[in-house]
């Protein structure tokens, strides 16, 4: 490995086992399961098996390993399957798992981590609620302490493997108002007075189920606390930082898969006697979305490595962010105008790629708060 390849020959060895399950498991089916809006639960099941599921996590609890860059190739290859919600849902258990990972008991993780990492079972993260959006200091649902429970009373939506989920990593407000007074909760199927509402129906990650989650006097075990009572926020924001890395990384994907199916159809696609590719404007345009893909990627790839490094990285994170989400909306929205009427169809990977992207700014931190964070760090 050189000193500008961040990948070793045992990432790409990881790269070609994920990218022969996506060949294997998931392009097939892949059309008819965007249409559906669903996947099969056994895809979990099957991504455990391969060891995918565990990429990321640590090994003392199962993983494979917390490479940061080892994850990064899951992702990129997991993204290539061309739906992101199928990716997202397969994935919520990156976002949901960590949290009692670094901060849950032992009795807690032992009991929840290895069923989630072998796919036997589905692991969401709950915090957004109607009202709050980005405002996470703000959040509703309380939880009071009972004896040896606590009764959880609120609402949360947009939660991602929302209808499927087996445990949900449930934001709370045990204490005061604000920052100070957040917990979190592990909560499970089945607990009296937790229901799940209707799968949301989106703009795009069709293949994902998204649900509007409903606590009435749940009653959720003491034992099920994860980390400190009101010490929540922090295990939520330090679960942010890799989560928009993530991120940044899918906004890249998208938009390089994009580039290449508007490159290839260019080369075929014949106007006024000449291929597309034969107008100069054409590509220009072209050489703009590779341009911005390129130092995108770059950019993102160098916040991963510093993150690895155990750097503080909260404004580079952000700022990867907002220029990999950025850069997907021009990429997939040029694909969509390059492609023309084509771009326009269902049966378009482009189109698909187009609704996809338009979550991936708003997710885990809109763009507008990643102007704040990265303000705040500006001293400003």
């Amino acid at each position: 490995m050189t000193s500008t390849d961040y990948f070793s020959d045992e990432h790409r060895l990881v790269r070609d086992s994920v990218k022969r399950f996506v060949e294997r498991e998931i392009l097939p089916h892949v059309d008819e399961w965007e249409e559906a809006g669903s996947f099969p639960i056994e895809l979990y099941r099957k991504a455990g098996d391969a060891g995918i599921l565990g990429i990321g996590h640590p090994e003392q609890v199962g993983g494979a390993g917390t490479d940061l860059f080892m994850k990064i190739v899951a992702v990129e290859e997991i993204l290539r399957c061309t739906s992101g919600g199928l990716a997202a849902s397969l994935g919520s258990l990156d976002i949901g798992l960590p949290p009692i990972i670094h901060f849950g008991s032992e009795a807690l993780q032992q009991r929840i981590v290895p069923d989630v990492l072998a796919g036997r079972k589905i692991q969401c993260l709950a915090i957004t609620e109607p009202g709050g959006g980005s405002d996470v200091a703000a959040l509703r649902t309380q939880a009071r302490r009972d004896g040896d429970h606590y009764v959880v009373n609120g609402s949360k939506t947009f939660i991602t493997s929302g209808v499927r989920a087996d445990y949900y990593t449930v934001a709370v407000r045990t204490g005061e108002p604000g920052h100070k007074g957040v917990s979190l909760l592990l909560v499970e199927k089945g607990t009296p007075g937790f229901s799940v509402g209707r799968n949301l129906k989106k703009m795009g990650w069709w293949a994902s189920d998204t649900a509007e989650l409903f606590f009435e006097d749940c009653r959720v075990p003491v034992e099920n606390l994860i980390g400190e009572e009101n010490a929540g926020f922090y295990a939520i924001m330090a679960n942010f930082q890799n989560e928009r890395l993530q991120l940044a990384v899918t906004a890249n994907t998208t938009a390089q898969i994009a580039l290449e199916e508007t490159i290839a159809y260019v080369k075929q696609r014949q106007a006024f006697g000449q291929s597309l590719s034969d107008f100069q404007t054409l590509r220009h345009r072209i050489a703009e979305m590779a341009t911005r893909v390129e130092v995108s990627r770059e950019y993102t790839y160098r916040v991963a490595a510093k993150m690895q490094a155990g750097e503080n990285a909260i404004k580079d994170v952000s700022m990867a962010k907002n220029m990999a989400t950025t850069t997907s909306d021009y990429v997939t929205y040029q694909a969509v105008q390059l492609f023309g009427g084509m771009g326009y169809m269902r049966e378009s990977v482009v189109e698909r790629l187009y609704r996809d992207n338009r979550i991936l700014s708003i997710g885990g931190g809109t763009y507008e708060i990643m102007n704040e964070v990265i303000a705040k760090t500006l001293g400003l």
